[in-house]
Protein backbone atom coordinates (compact mmCIF):
# COMPACT_ATOMS: atom_id res chain seq x y z
CA UNK A 1 0.00 0.00 0.00
CA UNK A 2 1.17 3.57 -1.08
CA UNK A 3 1.42 6.36 1.42
CA UNK A 4 0.08 9.51 -0.57
CA UNK A 5 2.87 11.25 1.38
CA UNK A 6 5.71 9.86 -0.87
CA UNK A 7 5.61 11.47 -4.16
CA UNK A 8 3.73 14.47 -2.90
CA UNK A 9 4.24 17.74 -4.64
CA UNK A 10 5.19 20.63 -2.18
CA UNK A 11 1.67 21.57 -1.25
CA UNK A 12 0.10 22.23 1.89
CA UNK A 13 -2.81 19.84 0.65
CA UNK A 14 -0.77 16.84 0.07
CA UNK A 15 0.27 16.77 3.92
CA UNK A 16 -3.48 16.88 4.73
CA UNK A 17 -4.06 14.48 1.78
CA UNK A 18 -2.16 12.29 3.25
CA UNK A 19 -3.52 12.58 6.62
CA UNK A 20 -6.79 11.46 5.18
CA UNK A 21 -5.99 8.96 2.65
CA UNK A 22 -2.50 6.79 3.33
CA UNK A 23 -4.68 3.71 4.28
CA UNK A 24 -7.11 3.98 1.51
CA UNK A 25 -6.40 0.96 0.09
CA UNK A 26 -8.12 -0.95 3.15
CA UNK A 27 -11.42 -2.53 2.60
CA UNK A 28 -13.89 -1.31 5.15
CA UNK A 29 -15.47 -4.13 7.07
CA UNK A 30 -18.46 -5.51 6.15
CA UNK A 31 -19.98 -4.21 9.10
CA UNK A 32 -22.15 -1.18 7.47
CA UNK A 33 -25.74 -1.07 6.73
CA UNK A 34 -28.30 1.16 5.36
CA UNK A 35 -29.76 3.91 7.42
CA UNK A 36 -33.01 2.51 7.99
CA UNK A 37 -32.98 0.46 5.07
CA UNK A 38 -35.44 1.56 2.19
CA UNK A 39 -34.69 1.28 -1.21
CA UNK A 40 -32.23 2.80 -4.19
CA UNK A 41 -33.32 5.72 -5.64
CA UNK A 42 -35.72 6.91 -2.99
CA UNK A 43 -34.45 10.37 -3.04
CA UNK A 44 -33.11 10.72 -6.96
CA UNK A 45 -29.53 10.72 -7.40
CA UNK A 46 -26.31 12.38 -5.67
CA UNK A 47 -23.74 13.67 -7.37
CA UNK A 48 -20.72 13.03 -5.24
CA UNK A 49 -16.87 14.00 -5.88
CA UNK A 50 -13.97 12.73 -3.36
CA UNK A 51 -9.99 12.57 -4.11
CA UNK A 52 -8.86 9.35 -4.69
CA UNK A 53 -7.27 8.46 -1.20
CA UNK A 54 -11.41 8.70 -0.36
CA UNK A 55 -12.74 6.08 -3.08
CA UNK A 56 -12.47 2.76 -1.22
CA UNK A 57 -14.21 3.87 1.56
CA UNK A 58 -16.55 6.16 0.13
CA UNK A 59 -17.61 3.49 -2.15
CA UNK A 60 -18.66 1.28 0.18
CA UNK A 61 -20.01 3.45 2.35
CA UNK A 62 -22.39 4.85 -0.73
CA UNK A 63 -23.14 0.85 -1.93
CA UNK A 64 -23.58 0.88 2.07
CA UNK A 65 -26.32 3.18 1.88
CA UNK A 66 -29.50 2.62 -0.40
CA UNK A 67 -32.21 5.23 0.09
CA UNK A 68 -30.41 7.23 -2.37
CA UNK A 69 -28.42 6.44 -6.23
CA UNK A 70 -24.79 7.84 -6.22
CA UNK A 71 -23.42 9.51 -9.07
CA UNK A 72 -19.31 9.27 -7.76
CA UNK A 73 -15.91 10.36 -9.41
CA UNK A 74 -12.68 10.86 -7.63
CA UNK A 75 -9.54 11.96 -8.94
CA UNK A 76 -6.36 13.05 -8.15
CA UNK A 77 -6.44 15.67 -5.39
CA UNK A 78 -5.02 19.00 -7.50
CA UNK A 79 -7.42 18.10 -10.19
CA UNK A 80 -10.48 17.80 -7.69
CA UNK A 81 -9.69 20.81 -5.73
CA UNK A 82 -9.50 23.16 -9.11
CA UNK A 83 -12.13 21.42 -11.00
CA UNK A 84 -14.72 21.36 -7.68
CA UNK A 85 -13.59 24.64 -6.60
CA UNK A 86 -14.45 26.08 -9.65
CA UNK A 87 -18.04 24.19 -9.87
CA UNK A 88 -18.84 25.84 -6.12
CA UNK A 89 -18.58 29.03 -7.61
CA UNK A 90 -20.76 28.45 -11.19
CA UNK A 91 -23.44 27.17 -8.94
CA UNK A 92 -23.18 23.04 -10.51
CA UNK A 93 -21.27 22.04 -7.47
CA UNK A 94 -20.83 18.23 -6.71
CA UNK A 95 -24.46 17.56 -4.19
CA UNK A 96 -21.74 15.87 -1.75
CA UNK A 97 -17.99 16.47 -2.19
CA UNK A 98 -14.23 16.64 -0.77
CA UNK A 99 -13.62 19.27 1.73
CA UNK A 100 -10.26 20.07 3.15
CA UNK A 101 -10.27 20.79 7.57
CA UNK A 102 -9.65 24.21 9.08
CA UNK A 103 -8.24 26.23 6.81
CA UNK A 104 -5.50 26.99 4.60
CA UNK A 105 -6.24 26.11 0.91
CA UNK A 106 -8.69 26.81 -1.61
CA UNK A 107 -11.08 23.85 -0.75
CA UNK A 108 -10.68 24.19 3.00
CA UNK A 109 -13.56 24.35 5.34
CA UNK A 110 -13.00 27.70 6.33
CA UNK A 111 -11.93 29.40 2.83
CA UNK A 112 -15.39 27.49 1.20
CA UNK A 113 -17.52 28.22 4.25
CA UNK A 114 -16.89 31.47 4.78
CA UNK A 115 -17.67 32.18 0.69
CA UNK A 116 -21.02 30.79 1.42
CA UNK A 117 -20.51 27.73 -0.71
CA UNK A 118 -21.07 24.83 2.04
CA UNK A 119 -24.01 23.93 3.84
CA UNK A 120 -24.47 24.37 7.60
CA UNK A 121 -24.47 20.62 9.57
CA UNK A 122 -24.35 21.93 13.06
CA UNK A 123 -27.98 20.50 13.38
CA UNK A 124 -26.86 16.51 12.69
CA UNK A 125 -26.28 14.51 16.00
CA UNK A 126 -22.61 14.38 15.35
CA UNK A 127 -21.50 17.12 15.67
CA UNK A 128 -22.34 17.50 19.60
CA UNK A 129 -19.61 14.93 19.93
CA UNK A 130 -16.75 16.89 18.42
CA UNK A 131 -13.89 17.26 20.87
CA UNK A 132 -13.35 20.61 21.92
CA UNK A 133 -9.71 20.93 20.50
CA UNK A 134 -10.43 19.71 17.13
CA UNK A 135 -13.66 22.12 16.25
CA UNK A 136 -11.52 24.56 14.78
CA UNK A 137 -10.94 21.59 11.72
CA UNK A 138 -14.73 21.04 11.56
CA UNK A 139 -16.18 24.23 12.24
CA UNK A 140 -16.57 28.32 11.63
CA UNK A 141 -18.03 30.79 13.44
CA UNK A 142 -19.85 28.04 15.96
CA UNK A 143 -21.27 25.90 12.66
CA UNK A 144 -19.96 22.82 11.36
CA UNK A 145 -19.22 22.52 7.91
CA UNK A 146 -17.37 19.38 7.37
CA UNK A 147 -17.17 15.74 8.24
CA UNK A 148 -14.30 14.04 9.00
CA UNK A 149 -13.85 10.78 10.55
CA UNK A 150 -11.30 11.67 12.87
CA UNK A 151 -7.13 11.85 13.15
CA UNK A 152 -4.21 10.83 12.72
CA UNK A 153 -1.31 11.87 14.78
CA UNK A 154 2.74 12.83 14.71
CA UNK A 155 5.05 10.97 16.85
CA UNK A 156 8.00 8.51 16.76
CA UNK A 157 8.01 5.45 14.82
CA UNK A 158 10.58 3.36 16.01
CA UNK A 159 12.03 -0.05 15.79
CA UNK A 160 11.84 -1.70 18.97
CA UNK A 161 14.75 -4.42 18.30
CA UNK A 162 17.24 -1.02 17.84
CA UNK A 163 15.81 0.28 21.29
CA UNK A 164 16.31 -3.38 22.78
CA UNK A 165 19.80 -3.28 21.60
CA UNK A 166 20.40 0.19 23.09
CA UNK A 167 18.31 -0.54 26.28
CA UNK A 168 16.54 2.00 25.89
CA UNK A 169 12.36 2.21 26.19
CA UNK A 170 10.29 4.97 24.65
CA UNK A 171 10.99 8.51 26.36
CA UNK A 172 8.72 10.35 28.36
CA UNK A 173 10.28 13.90 28.55
CA UNK A 174 12.67 15.80 26.65
CA UNK A 175 15.65 15.14 28.69
CA UNK A 176 14.81 11.33 28.29
CA UNK A 177 14.51 11.56 24.74
CA UNK A 178 17.99 13.23 24.25
CA UNK A 179 19.28 10.36 26.54
CA UNK A 180 17.68 7.59 24.14
CA UNK A 181 19.39 9.19 21.45
CA UNK A 182 22.66 9.16 22.37
CA UNK A 183 22.58 6.04 23.75
CA UNK A 184 21.07 4.64 20.58
CA UNK A 185 24.01 6.79 19.16
CA UNK A 186 26.85 4.86 21.28
CA UNK A 187 25.62 1.58 19.41
CA UNK A 188 26.43 3.15 16.44
CA UNK A 189 23.06 3.37 15.34
CA UNK A 190 21.54 6.56 13.48
CA UNK A 191 18.86 7.77 16.04
CA UNK A 192 16.74 9.80 13.77
CA UNK A 193 16.65 8.69 10.78
CA UNK A 194 15.55 12.67 8.60
CA UNK A 195 14.70 12.72 5.03
CA UNK A 196 14.44 16.02 4.69
CA UNK A 197 14.83 16.37 0.91
CA UNK A 198 11.50 15.50 0.63
CA UNK A 199 9.81 18.76 1.49
CA UNK A 200 6.87 17.86 3.90
CA UNK A 201 9.10 15.83 5.67
CA UNK A 202 10.87 18.91 7.60
CA UNK A 203 7.66 19.97 9.32
CA UNK A 204 7.36 16.93 10.71
CA UNK A 205 9.62 17.75 14.01
CA UNK A 206 8.50 21.08 14.74
CA UNK A 207 4.76 20.11 14.45
CA UNK A 208 5.57 17.35 17.13
CA UNK A 209 7.17 19.92 19.27
CA UNK A 210 4.93 22.47 18.84
CA UNK A 211 2.00 21.29 20.62
CA UNK A 212 4.21 21.27 24.25
CA UNK A 213 6.40 24.56 23.73
CA UNK A 214 3.26 26.62 22.17
CA UNK A 215 -0.08 25.45 23.04
CA UNK A 216 0.22 23.33 26.47
CA UNK A 217 1.33 27.51 27.52
CA UNK A 218 -0.85 28.99 25.44
CA UNK A 219 -3.79 27.03 23.97
CA UNK A 220 -5.33 30.53 22.27
CA UNK A 221 -2.16 30.62 20.21
CA UNK A 222 -4.23 30.63 16.75
CA UNK A 223 -6.69 32.89 17.90
CA UNK A 224 -4.06 35.57 18.92
CA UNK A 225 -2.00 34.95 15.40
CA UNK A 226 -5.15 35.57 13.21
CA UNK A 227 -6.20 38.72 15.74
CA UNK A 228 -2.47 40.00 15.07
CA UNK A 229 -1.48 40.27 18.70
CA UNK A 230 1.01 36.97 18.57
CA UNK A 231 3.60 35.66 16.38
CA UNK A 232 5.81 33.06 15.38
CA UNK A 233 8.99 34.96 16.26
CA UNK A 234 8.02 35.53 19.82
CA UNK A 235 6.36 32.39 20.82
CA UNK A 236 7.17 28.67 21.69
CA UNK A 237 8.26 28.50 17.85
CA UNK A 238 11.44 29.19 18.65
CA UNK A 239 12.38 26.88 21.87
CA UNK A 240 10.61 23.98 19.40
CA UNK A 241 13.39 25.25 16.49
CA UNK A 242 16.08 25.46 19.11
CA UNK A 243 15.39 21.51 20.24
CA UNK A 244 15.26 20.23 16.33
CA UNK A 245 18.54 22.53 15.15
CA UNK A 246 20.02 20.35 18.75
CA UNK A 247 19.20 17.32 17.67
CA UNK A 248 21.44 17.99 14.81
CA UNK A 249 24.23 19.67 16.56
CA UNK A 250 24.64 16.37 18.72
CA UNK A 251 24.51 14.20 15.60
CA UNK A 252 21.05 12.30 16.52
CA UNK A 253 20.13 12.34 12.51
CA UNK A 254 21.59 10.90 9.73
CA UNK A 255 24.66 12.88 7.44
CA UNK A 256 23.00 14.81 5.16
CA UNK A 257 19.31 15.17 5.99
CA UNK A 258 18.38 17.65 3.00
CA UNK A 259 20.17 14.69 0.84
CA UNK A 260 17.82 12.50 2.52
CA UNK A 261 14.53 11.21 0.99
CA UNK A 262 11.48 10.06 2.59
CA UNK A 263 11.86 6.58 0.92
CA UNK A 264 15.01 6.25 2.42
CA UNK A 265 14.84 7.34 5.87
CA UNK A 266 11.85 4.93 6.07
CA UNK A 267 14.36 1.95 5.15
CA UNK A 268 16.70 3.02 7.80
CA UNK A 269 14.11 2.39 10.77
CA UNK A 270 12.69 -0.49 9.14
CA UNK A 271 15.74 -2.30 8.40
CA UNK A 272 17.82 -1.37 11.97
CA UNK A 273 20.26 1.14 10.62
CA UNK A 274 18.24 4.01 12.70
CA UNK A 275 16.39 3.68 16.10
CA UNK A 276 13.55 5.66 14.49
CA UNK A 277 11.61 8.72 13.02
CA UNK A 278 9.28 11.51 12.89
CA UNK A 279 6.34 10.59 11.46
CA UNK A 280 3.06 10.95 10.92
CA UNK A 281 0.56 7.52 11.63
CA UNK A 282 -0.81 7.71 8.20
CA UNK A 283 3.18 6.24 6.68
CA UNK A 284 2.99 3.11 8.94
CA UNK A 285 2.30 0.79 6.28
CA UNK A 286 4.98 2.37 4.66
CA UNK A 287 7.17 1.76 7.26
CA UNK A 288 5.92 -1.83 7.77
CA UNK A 289 5.77 -3.07 4.10
CA UNK A 290 9.69 -2.01 4.53
CA UNK A 291 10.16 -4.10 7.77
CA UNK A 292 10.72 -7.53 7.62
CA UNK A 293 8.18 -7.94 10.31
CA UNK A 294 5.65 -5.19 11.05
CA UNK A 295 6.03 -6.02 14.74
CA UNK A 296 9.65 -4.80 15.06
CA UNK A 297 7.53 -1.29 14.63
CA UNK A 298 5.94 0.36 17.02
CA UNK A 299 5.23 4.53 17.68
CA UNK A 300 5.41 6.63 20.75
CA UNK A 301 4.68 10.88 21.24
CA UNK A 302 7.30 12.96 20.95
CA UNK A 303 7.80 14.70 24.71
CA UNK A 304 8.40 17.94 23.96
CA UNK A 305 8.72 19.48 27.08
CA UNK A 306 10.86 18.21 30.64
CA UNK A 307 8.00 17.63 32.47
CA UNK A 308 6.23 14.70 31.56
CA UNK A 309 2.40 16.52 32.64
CA UNK A 310 3.76 19.42 30.41
CA UNK A 311 3.80 17.16 27.23
CA UNK A 312 1.10 18.13 24.43
CA UNK A 313 0.62 16.52 20.91
CA UNK A 314 -0.19 16.84 17.38
CA UNK A 315 -3.74 15.15 16.20
CA UNK A 316 -4.60 16.58 12.41
CA UNK A 317 -8.09 15.99 11.62
CA UNK A 318 -8.27 13.77 8.18
CA UNK A 319 -9.90 15.07 4.82
CA UNK A 320 -13.36 14.26 4.86
CA UNK A 321 -16.72 15.74 2.97
CA UNK A 322 -18.85 18.80 3.06
CA UNK A 323 -22.93 19.08 1.06
CA UNK A 324 -22.55 22.45 -1.44
CA UNK A 325 -24.99 25.21 -0.25
CA UNK A 326 -26.63 25.23 -3.36
CA UNK A 327 -27.56 21.30 -3.72
CA UNK A 328 -30.65 21.03 -5.34
CA UNK A 329 -30.96 17.94 -3.02
CA UNK A 330 -29.61 19.33 -0.10
CA UNK A 331 -31.91 17.33 2.62
CA UNK A 332 -31.16 14.55 1.25
CA UNK A 333 -27.02 14.63 1.07
CA UNK A 334 -27.17 15.91 4.61
CA UNK A 335 -28.73 12.87 5.50
CA UNK A 336 -26.64 10.96 3.57
CA UNK A 337 -23.60 13.17 5.94
CA UNK A 338 -25.90 11.98 9.27
CA UNK A 339 -25.88 8.04 8.09
CA UNK A 340 -21.57 8.85 7.61
CA UNK A 341 -22.49 10.29 11.72
CA UNK A 342 -23.38 7.22 13.12
CA UNK A 343 -20.47 5.37 15.46
CA UNK A 344 -20.73 2.65 13.09
CA UNK A 345 -19.37 4.49 10.36
CA UNK A 346 -17.30 6.38 11.84
CA UNK A 347 -15.18 3.63 13.15
CA UNK A 348 -15.39 2.05 9.63
CA UNK A 349 -13.87 4.89 7.69
CA UNK A 350 -11.70 5.63 10.47
CA UNK A 351 -10.46 2.09 10.40
CA UNK A 352 -9.58 1.95 6.15
CA UNK A 353 -8.03 5.30 6.83
CA UNK A 354 -5.90 3.65 9.76
CA UNK A 355 -6.88 6.85 12.01
CA UNK A 356 -8.25 7.24 15.27
CA UNK A 357 -12.68 8.34 15.72
CA UNK A 358 -13.29 11.62 16.79
CA UNK A 359 -15.75 10.04 19.28
CA UNK A 360 -15.10 6.09 20.09
CA UNK A 361 -16.92 3.16 21.23
CA UNK A 362 -16.61 -0.35 22.41
CA UNK A 363 -16.77 -1.59 18.71
CA UNK A 364 -13.81 1.12 17.71
CA UNK A 365 -10.62 -0.66 16.57
CA UNK A 366 -7.74 1.50 17.00
CA UNK A 367 -3.99 0.20 15.51
CA UNK A 368 -2.72 -0.97 18.33
CA UNK A 369 0.33 1.31 18.00
CA UNK A 370 -1.68 4.25 18.55
CA UNK A 371 -2.59 3.46 21.96
CA UNK A 372 -0.44 5.51 23.61
CA UNK A 373 -1.35 8.80 21.83
CA UNK A 374 -5.12 8.35 23.11
CA UNK A 375 -4.48 9.75 26.80
CA UNK A 376 -3.64 12.81 25.34
CA UNK A 377 -6.37 13.21 22.67
CA UNK A 378 -8.39 12.10 25.54
CA UNK A 379 -7.64 14.15 28.44
CA UNK A 380 -7.34 17.58 25.92
CA UNK A 381 -3.53 17.30 25.29
CA UNK A 382 -3.87 17.28 21.86
CA UNK A 383 -4.07 20.20 19.13
CA UNK A 384 -4.47 19.96 15.27
CA UNK A 385 -1.38 20.23 13.07
CA UNK A 386 -0.31 23.55 12.95
CA UNK A 387 -0.80 24.68 9.06
CA UNK A 388 -4.66 24.08 9.50
CA UNK A 389 -5.11 27.69 11.53
CA UNK A 390 -2.82 28.96 9.18
CA UNK A 391 -4.88 31.76 6.77
CA UNK A 392 -2.96 31.51 3.54
CA UNK A 393 -1.23 28.46 1.40
CA UNK A 394 1.87 29.86 1.59
CA UNK A 395 3.09 29.73 4.88
CA UNK A 396 3.49 26.04 4.83
CA UNK A 397 5.97 26.00 1.80
CA UNK A 398 7.51 28.76 3.68
CA UNK A 399 8.04 26.07 7.06
CA UNK A 400 9.40 23.53 4.81
CA UNK A 401 11.87 26.13 3.12
CA UNK A 402 12.82 27.51 6.59
CA UNK A 403 13.86 24.23 7.93
CA UNK A 404 15.95 22.97 5.37
CA UNK A 405 18.34 26.30 5.21
CA UNK A 406 18.29 26.28 9.20
CA UNK A 407 19.48 22.57 8.54
CA UNK A 408 21.85 23.95 5.49
CA UNK A 409 23.30 26.55 8.18
CA UNK A 410 21.61 29.16 5.44
CA UNK A 411 19.49 31.23 7.77
CA UNK A 412 19.19 31.48 11.72
CA UNK A 413 15.98 31.11 13.81
CA UNK A 414 14.71 34.53 14.27
CA UNK A 415 15.40 35.39 10.07
CA UNK A 416 13.29 32.18 9.68
CA UNK A 417 10.58 33.04 11.70
CA UNK A 418 10.09 36.75 10.77
CA UNK A 419 10.00 35.44 7.16
CA UNK A 420 7.16 32.39 8.49
CA UNK A 421 5.81 35.82 10.41
CA UNK A 422 5.69 37.52 6.68
CA UNK A 423 3.99 34.92 4.97
CA UNK A 424 1.29 34.91 7.53
CA UNK A 425 0.15 37.86 7.29
CA UNK A 426 -0.09 37.42 3.72
CA UNK A 427 -3.46 39.11 2.36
Amino acid sequence: MTSSFERAPLSRRNFLRATGGAAAAVALPGVLAACGGGSSGGSGTLRLVGVADQQKALDALTKAYTKVKFNTSFAPTDQVQTSVRTQLGAGNAPDVHVVFPGNGSAMSMVQIAQAGLLTDLSDQAWTKKIPANFKPAYQLDGKTFIYSPGSSVIGAIYNKKVFQEAGVEPPKTWSEFLQVCDKIKKKGKVPIALGAQTPWITQLITYALVPSTVYAKNPRFDEQMKAGSASFAQSGWVQALEMYLELQKRGFFNDNPNGTTFEQATSMVATGKAGMAIQVSAVLPDFRKAATSPDDLSMFPVPGADKEADVWIPAGVVVGVGVSARSKNKDAAKEFLGFLGEQRNINAWSEAVACVPFVRDGSSKIDPVLDPFLPFMDGGKAVPFMDQAWPNAEVQPAHFAMVQELLGGRTTIPQGLAKLDETYRKK
